[in-house]
């Protein structure tokens, strides 16, 4: 017989633990929402605040520099018409207008400059500097740069012009500059134009923000009212459509904890209601046995009363102590820190300690020792009570004559233990090999006495272990075919 059933091969590559177990997730504190929310608002609407002023600088300086530069190329156009050559030498005769033009306002001081080809001062202020070696000028093309004279910024507008057409080698440089004043103001204007209602804008933006996160949180909190005023046993589901659609996957999340909430709850009312029901039986039992017991008078009579009582109080004994087991099973804070465990010496023990039980019933028990130690992490006690509820099941359905095996070996998988308790007893039919793994299932026509938590109690402590529960078919006879239960639990090596 193959090690592992193909049904349950899926569920065994999840049964070797992870790697490590170190890596936790640290905890920070919680976060509020309408904080991050509102800091990853904010926060770059104040960084791109500045960055807004500096471009809005530089874009008003463009602005006012364009009029006043096309202010002064209509200027020194002016002042190149009036550049004449009279017998041989360069003049420059300036009429009242051009005068006018030239003369310095209130604001801006204007200086002009006329040069001949031989570097000679035409007209004009010796001090306005001349052009770069860099600075390439064309004749009848205007450029612009910016400079100093005596300490104040200027702009200055410069080109060549030759007096006569046939006088190209005699280029004349011709020059106008001004003062930045009047650019200045008016690039203040436009700064104040669009800074000052930013100022306005800019605390009606965050309090609309925050009225919006405010509005927007809102069903959130709403929410929240309506979980925290539930009962303590509404395990209902929140209802999703009056919850955002951002939220609506948590709800979703959050309605499917519920429905194992109600599940587990319900369960663990059935689970007492049963409990309550198993024990009614024996405890009745007891009493009625105890009230015949008082009306005897025969001493043999006395003595068959007393026995049934002990008899009574033992099975009593015995489902309670189930009940514990496996109520603590189903807890999975009492599995305490795992050790490691010879499975195989526990198996050992846990057959001689059903010996004497066998014997009586006439029952050859035997355990299947290998060569080899079969070792795993495990907590000693669980692991005890699955032998003795695996053997104590087996004996109690085989019949006067039969025999019960129990063996461990290795699974063809690494790292997984397989265990094993084998019986020549009526068997299991397929159909009911699942249910009888339910709590307080016994197989309908089964005579014998027990309360139908043996399996339970196996299948949850190999759960507790990240193992499995399987049961097949022993088949002890070929012709005619006869098979009794081989139960079987995989369990994984596991880490301390």
């Amino acid at each position: 017989m193959a090690d592992v059933n193909p049904a349950v091969d899926i569920e065994l590559q999840q049964l070797l633990p992870p790697e490590s177990y170190d890596a936790r997730p640290v905890n920070k504190g919680p976060r509020s929402l309408f904080g991050e929310i509102l800091d990853w608002m904010l926060a770059p609407l104040l960084l791109l605040w500045p960055m807004s002023i500096a471009v809005t600088y530089l874009v008003a300086q463009s602005i006012a520099n364009a009029p006043f530069d096309r202010n002064l190329e209509n200027t020194i156009q002016a002042v190149a018409q009036q550049i004449k050559e009279v017998d041989g030498k360069t003049q420059l005769s300036l009429p009242m207008s051009a005068r006018q033009i030239l003369k310095a306002d209130e604001n801006d001081l204007i200086y002009f400059q006329v040069i001949d080809s031989f570097g000679q001062l035409i007209a004009g202020d010796k001090d306005l500097p001349l052009p770069l070696e860099n600075d390439v000028l064309q004749i009848g093309l205007v450029t612009f740069r910016d400079a100093r004279i005596g300490g104040d910024e200027v702009r200055i507008a410069a080109t060549y012009i030759a007096p006569t057409k046939t006088s190209n080698n005699k280029l004349i440089l011709v020059q106008v500059a001004e003062t930045l004043e009047k650019r200045s103001q008016l690039a203040n204007e436009i700064i104040k134009g669009v800074i000052l209602p930013q100022f306005i804008i800019l605390p009606i933006v965050v309090v609309l923000v925050w009225f919006g996160l405010t509005r927007g949180l809102a069903p959130l909190h709403a929410l929240q009212n309506r979980i925290r005023n539930r009962t303590v046993d509404d395990t209902s589901p929140i209802e999703e459509r009056a919850a955002p659609q951002e939220i609506m996957p948590l709800i979703s999340s959050f309605n499917d904890v519920l429905y194992q909430l109600e599940d587990s709850v319900q369960s663990q009312k059935r689970f007492i209601a049963d409990a309550a029901h198993q024990l009614k039986t024996p405890l009745a039992g007891l009493r009625m046995q105890a009230e015949l017991a008082q009306r005897e008078s025969s001493p043999a009579e006395l003595q068959r009363s007393l026995e049934q009582i002990a008899d009574s109080s033992t099975r009593a004994t015995h489902l309670v102590q189930q009940l514990l087991s496996l109520a603590r099973m189903e807890n999975t804070s009492s599995l305490t820190e795992k050790i490691l465990i010879n499975l195989s010496q526990a198996a050992e023990d846990a057959t001689k300690n059903w010996l004497n039980t066998a014997w009586e019933k006439g029952i050859d028990l035997g355990y299947e020792s290998a060569a080899s130690t079969f070792q795993m992490y495990g907590n000693p006690v669980m692991l005890k009570e699955m032998f003795n509820n695996l053997i104590d099941n087996a004996i109690k359905y085989t019949p006067k004559g039969g025999y019960v095996t129990v063996n461990v070996r290795h699974s063809n998988r690494p790292g997984i233990l397989i265990v094993e308790v084998k019986d020549n007893g009526p068997g299991i039919p397929p159909e009911e090999r699942q249910r009888v793994l339910e709590r307080f299932y016994r197989v309908l026509g089964s005579d014998v006495e027990g309360s139908g938590l043996g399996l339970a109690i196996v299948k949850e402590i190999a759960a507790q272990h990240g193992g499995k529960l399987e049961i097949l078919e022993n088949i002890y006879q070929e012709t005619p075919l006869k098979y009794g239960t081989c139960m079987r639990v995989y369990l994984p090596v596991g880490r301390a």
